[in-house]
């Protein structure tokens, strides 16, 4: 049997790390990385007698209670997507984003500021989005660049606006309340959907040809009823989802049945329920599940191996031993995670790093609540950064033939600006989200 413990922790963890990339270059997935070099190390460092450790560790991943909200969240999105409630939303906005110049990109960020409050999923919103909105904005003349960073942008606010799935990963690995995660990302994600408002609303009447002008024509009331009924149902989910884990009536795992349940009725009440659309929904929700688990499997299995290593003790006395002062410390953890966000899916980079980050903030004396929101608010950046942007390959599956990749990647650097402007500001005053 081949001895890896003869490489010390030092060359261990640099193997671990060329291992890691090099298998992920072929194009294996994540999970099945992750699972193949822990059991690697796992044999060739401690022997066979060290397994059950590792299966031990995975099982106290898959078994937590909170996990259970996560596919009633993603359940909720699928049939969403399914149902004309995003598209008569959208519709309804139209009456108070009509009579401003850009009106259609602002309600196009509000839309996806409410069904991110619905449901947390982000594919599926800017796949809506594109779909709805991007078609839209381009026909009655909007500058492309700034529609595509809109759909993509605001799509991607379900990273940061409760329930947001990212922010219940988060709870679950740093072992931190997803109740404290939520009320302290309310803010911040409002914050990042303001800065959106106000970077479109200053394109749109300092630029030439940004946005048409405004709306003039008097909507009548019988239309106004008709397109406010639109906005009913789906702040009346969100109204009992937040509402139910803000006023403590309900934990997360409890309100997330609650959304399921308030969007299943919604469909009913619109008549456009059938068991097919439920099947379809519940396929979809089985298949992204399906992914977020073994990913967690394979990463608690390969952080469980790497601790007993003592590899997480090395790395963190690596990243605490580069400045004497917190702040840049948590920026250097800032930047890891924006280069692993070019290349890894959001799930990984949690799993495979907060059980090394979280002592560390902790240690620093920064509370672990404020380090999750701006972990959240990093991986908005990861979204719409190339190459791996995953925002961008959502919205060219449903864009126009003529936007290219390269057109996408483009239209979102502004954005990708304001994010960083949001980071930076969530470290210098962590008072944002309340801690």
């Amino acid at each position: 049997m081949f001895d890896l413990q003869s490489l010390g922790i030092e060359y261990g963890t640099l193997a671990m790390f060329v291992m890691l990339l090099g298998f992920l270059i072929t194009g294996m997935p994540l999970a099945f990385v992750t699972l193949l070099i822990a059991l690697i190390f796992t044999l060739g460092w401690f022997g066979p007698m060290a397994v059950p450790l590792i299966t031990s560790r995975v099982y106290s991943f898959v078994s937590s209670f909170v996990f259970v909200s996560v596919p009633m969240f993603v359940l909720m999105a699928a049939i969403l997507d399914r149902s004309g409630i995003a598209r008569d939303l959208f519709d309804a906005m139209r009456l108070f984003g009509g009579r401003l110049r850009g009106g259609v990109a602002v309600q196009t960020i509000f839309v996806a500021v409410i069904l991110a409050a619905m449901s947390g999923i982000i594919g599926g919103e800017i796949v809506l989005l594109g779909l709805i909105a991007l078609p839209q904005m381009l026909r009655q003349g909007y500058d492309k660049n700034l529609a595509i960073g809109v759909v993509c942008a605001g799509g991607s606010l379900g990273t940061m606006v409760p329930p947001s799935i990212v922010l219940i990963i988060y709870g679950l690995t740093a072992n931190v309340s997803i109740g404290d995660l939520f009320t302290s990302a309310f803010v911040p994600g409002f914050m990042l959907a303001g800065f959106y408002v106000a970077y479109v609303l200053f394109r749109s009447y300092t630029g030439d040809n940004v946005a048409p002008p405004p709306q003039t024509e008097k909507i009548p009331h019988a239309e106004k009823m008709r397109l406010l009924k639109g906005l009913f149902l789906p702040i009346l989910v969100v109204f009992c989802v937040l509402g139910s884990i803000y006023g403590g009536i309900a934990s997360v795992t409890e309100a997330s049945a609650v959304g399921v349940a308030g969007v299943i009725v919604s469909t009913i009440l619109r008549r456009e329920f059938s068991l097919s659309m439920l099947k379809a929904a519940a396929i979809q929700t089985l298949s992204t599940c399906g992914m977020i688990v073994w990913i967690g499997i394979g990463a608690s299995a390969l952080v469980g191996v790497f601790n007993l290593m003592g590899g997480i003790k090395f790395v963190s006395g690596l990243i605490t031993g580069i400045s004497d002062d917190p702040t840049m410390i948590i920026l250097f953890m800032m930047l890891i995670l924006f280069v692993l966000g070019m290349f890894l899916d959001w799930v990984g980079i949690a799993l495979l790093t907060m059980p090394i980050f979280v002592p560390i903030v902790k240690q620093l004396g920064f509370d672990p609540v404020w380090f999750g929101v701006l972990f959240a608010m990093n991986m908005q950046v990861s979204f719409l950064s190339p190459p791996f942007g995953p925002a961008a390959f959502y919205l060219k599956s449903v864009a126009p033939p003529d936007i290219s990749l390269g057109d996408i990647f483009k239209a979102l650097l502004p954005f990708i600006c304001l994010q960083i402007l949001a980071v930076a500001l969530l470290i210098i005053f962590p008072g944002i989200t309340g801690r």
